[in-house]
């Protein structure tokens, strides 16, 4: 685990307003960001309940499943990844994100849409325990209560000087887990990276207190949605800060905040931390998309 550390972004804005990131993507050089966090008191138990092997869901560019590859491999774990998409059965080579899972060892089962709408079916798990035998099942996106309580360590005490909490939301496991940590003058906004209001009801399931809110106006049309505007947004952005974004949560929650800010959503003199969730590895294959459709190609080195 590598030292995790705040950086402040030397960008003016209007009243006096500082904003700080916590780059978690630094925590590991796979198992980035909120991954680490999830997975962290997930292996434990799994170490505890003697399981051999993981088995869990994710998409084509998954940070899940690239994470858990790796992590699984570096516990000694075998891994099983139930993907979303039949039709990618034999794509992995041209998928950056499933070779690197295969190459750390993971077995794929790769099923249609309709049957991944299943994965939470008491009966499709068992049709997976009769198939694959006995596993620790870490759900999609890793959010459990364990996972939560790995969150719950990303603030720490020289946080407490922050008036906003910021970060990017998929399963509601990362902002569950700052909420719940969070000092009584800290506000949690959380930034969805997909379409739908099920998420409120999601977060209360983990979340112990009413610190927060969710901004639904910075998804880009969606789940893995990209836009112009928001990758010249994400170059730009590293340009002058060499901070590197994902497009799909912390690009978008990052835009998103500096848009507020710009419309003085926020009082004057906050200061604002940012939570960095890694996923930098889903950029080669979001790349490879923007390629296809002759579109800039985002940016991580210089």
């Amino acid at each position: 685990m590598n030292p995790v550390f705040n950086q402040n972004i030397n960008i003016q804005f209007p009243n006096h307003i500082s904003l700080t990131i916590k780059r978690e993507d630094l925590i590991h050089p796979f198992v980035s960001g909120n991954k680490f966090r999830k997975l962290k008191y997930n292996l434990l138990q799994a170490k505890a309940e003697n399981k051999d092997t993981l088995l869990t869901f994710g998409g084509a560019f998954s940070n899940h499943i690239a994470a858990v590859a790796y992590a699984g491999k570096e516990q000694g774990f075998k891994t099983i990844g139930i993907i979303r998409g039949d039709e990618l059965l034999d794509k992995i080579q041209e998928n950056p994100t499933l070779k690197f899972a295969q190459e750390n060892g993971m077995q794929f089962e790769f099923v249609s849409r309709e049957e991944y709408r299943l994965k939470n079916e008491k009966s499709f798990i068992e049709k997976l325990k009769e198939k694959f035998g006995d596993f620790y099942l870490v759900p999609e996106g890793g959010t459990n209560e364990l996972a939560v309580k790995g969150c719950e360590e990303i603030l720490t005490e020289e946080d407490s000087v922050f008036n906003y909490v910021c970060c990017a939301v998929g399963t509601g496991g990362t902002i569950s887990g700052l909420i719940n940590n969070a000092l009584p003058n800290q506000k949690i906004l959380g930034f969805p990276a997909l379409k739908g209001d099920f998420l409120n009801d999601e977060i209360r399931i983990f979340a112990k207190k009413d610190n927060w809110n969710l901004i639904s106006d910075y998804h880009c049309g969606g789940y893995g949605k990209i836009n112009l505007e928001l990758i010249e947004f994400i170059n730009s952005f590293f340009e002058e800060t060499k901070v590197p974004l994902d497009p799909i949560y912390t690009g978008k929650m990052v835009f998103g905040v500096i848009d507020l800010i710009n419309k003085n959503y926020f009082p004057a003199h906050s200061k604002i931390l940012l939570i960095h969730t890694g996923g930098l590895q889903g950029i080669d294959g979001m790349n490879i998309k923007l390629k296809q459709k002759k579109l800039p190609i985002l940016k991580t080195n210089d």
